[in-house]
């Protein structure tokens, strides 16, 4: 899945969850987002800025939601984990065992674990919890540029399929 389709799937609850935190945690990246939904939607950004938090939302996800928001979709992604959710960020890390400094990976392309550890890791990381950023992070990890996983995306859809 790449990033602009992570968002289109978004529900709208998790939609909101996501850019309310991301508001209050980092709120640089959300202006930029605002901003870029605001262009795509050929209006000014005070409008978005002025509306309630649950109809900003769905306005910046559904800018991101398209093909040319793609490395901007990708950033967001990025931004959320790192900055919001690092705790869930370098739960998986630390998982299968990807050295990193506070969720930052310090190896550019890291290769895949093998297709039983992977199967393993996801459904160990997945069953552990129902936190709905769980399976957002398999997804936008998979989803970024430097990570050329191709299995993780079909491991998550099935486990969510089984659920």
């Amino acid at each position: 899945m790449r990033p602009h389709e992570i968002f289109a799937s978004m529900p709208p609850e998790q939609t909101t969850a996501f850019f309310g935190a991301l508001s209050e945690q980092c709120p640089a990246v959300f202006q930029q987002a605002v901003h870029a939904a605001s262009l795509a939607m050929k209006s000014r950004p005070q409008y978005l800025l002025k509306q309630p938090l649950d109809k900003r939302a769905l306005a910046v996800r559904r800018s991101l939601a398209r093909v040319a928001a793609g490395p901007l979709a990708e950033e967001i992604l990025a931004s959320y984990f790192i900055e919001c959710r690092k705790d869930v960020l370098e739960t998986w890390l630390d998982r299968v065992g990807l050295e990193h400094e506070e969720g930052v990976l310090k190896e550019d392309a890291p290769a895949p674990p093998d297709s039983a550890k992977l199967a393993k890791h996801v459904a160990g990381y997945l069953d552990g919890s129902d936190d709905p950023d769980r399976p957002l992070l398999l997804m936008a990890f998979g989803a970024q540029s430097s990570i050329d996983w191709p299995e993780l995306d079909g491991l998550v859809k099935a486990h969510q399929a089984k659920a």
